[in-house]
């Protein structure tokens, strides 16, 4: 259950971080694309390990 909710919030974060860079750089907000990103990295990475873990190989 929980995996899931983070994997949609993950791949909302990732939609609105592309959102944010395909936008004219004239409108593009750096800050914001940085804070995205790294929410977005981060998620993956918890995503990646809880998946890992689910492995009966590490049981």
């Amino acid at each position: 259950m929980a995996m899931s909710i983070i994997a949609i919030a993950s791949a909302f974060i990732w939609i609105a971080a592309i959102y944010e860079i395909i936008k004219p750089s004239k409108e593009q907000n750096n800050r914001k694309i940085i804070t995205l990103t790294s929410f977005g990295t981060l998620s993956t990475l918890i995503i990646t390990i809880l998946l890992f873990q689910s492995l009966p190989l590490f049981h």
